[in-house]
């Protein structure tokens, strides 16, 4: 029979992809929007396109918008987790105090929330009066079933912030490759934009490969929502050509 450790190392073990792939989703599809907006813009506001412009310039503004929209998205992400953080320790110390100084509000509560898991009311107050004796782990179950909110203390802001920077400039730069080798016509224009595509899809099975939802779900919505920001990117440049 395997260890309480050896369980939890084995059954229960989240990749550390896994553990990131909030930050990876979200970065790796901003950054591929934001990048082929770029490209978009231009081929939208020139009437033939960006061979007007210059792959030189597509380029510029590209790497430059990547890079700084990658540091912003990068520090968003820290300082929301930082931010987060703060929330959740100021909330459980009010908590805290409730259940010292205000035990039998606190009670009555757990008993309610008790009820609505389905327990009988016996085992109901049996459980109260446990957690009563253990304010700490009674501050971590009201924490998550009166207010709603799980414990961020495992989360590193620094490596959450990391993880969507790197994610952005990985994906995000995917669109710019063929102005790297190509010069600048409609037709590298439209490999760009095959490009996008391939990395949305590509975002997609990494979300298929972690969670095991369907191939179909994880590829196709994000193909369709990074597809829309897409389209929009390249209309907004149109409209200034008009």
């Amino acid at each position: 029979m395997k260890s309480l450790a050896e369980h939890k190392r084995t059954e229960h073990m989240i990749s550390k992809v896994a553990s990131f792939l909030k930050q990876i989703v979200y970065g790796g599809n901003d950054g591929i929007v934001t990048t082929f907006a770029v490209v978009a813009g231009f081929a939208g506001a020139q009437a033939e396109g960006v061979a007007q412009i210059g792959g030189i310039a597509v380029l510029l503004f590209g790497i430059a918008n990547l890079l700084a929209d990658a540091a912003a998205m990068g520090l968003g992400e820290f300082l929301s987790a930082r931010s987060e953080k703060d929330v959740y320790h100021a909330a459980r110390s009010k908590e805290l105090y409730e259940i010292e100084h205000n035990p039998e509000m606190e009670r009555a509560e757990t008993l309610e929330i008790l009820a609505q898991q389905g327990l009988t009311e016996v085992d109901a107050k049996a459980l109260a009066d446990i957690f009563q004796r253990n304010p700490e782990f009674m501050a971590d179950f009201m924490m998550t079933y009166e207010i709603g909110m799980t414990d961020p203390s495992e989360d590193s802001p620094a490596l959450n912030g990391l993880a969507t920077f790197t994610a952005f400039i990985i994906f995000g730069v995917i669109p710019l490759m063929p102005y790297f080798i190509l010069p600048a016509d409609p037709m590298t224009f439209r490999i760009s934009v095959w490009a996008t595509f391939g990395a949305l899809a590509l975002l997609g099975l990494l979300r298929w490969r972690v969670t095991t939802e369907t191939l179909f779900r994880c590829v196709g919505e994000t193909v369709l929502v990074g597809g829309i920001c897409a389209v929009i990117a390249y209309i907004v440049g149109l409209a200034f050509a008009l």
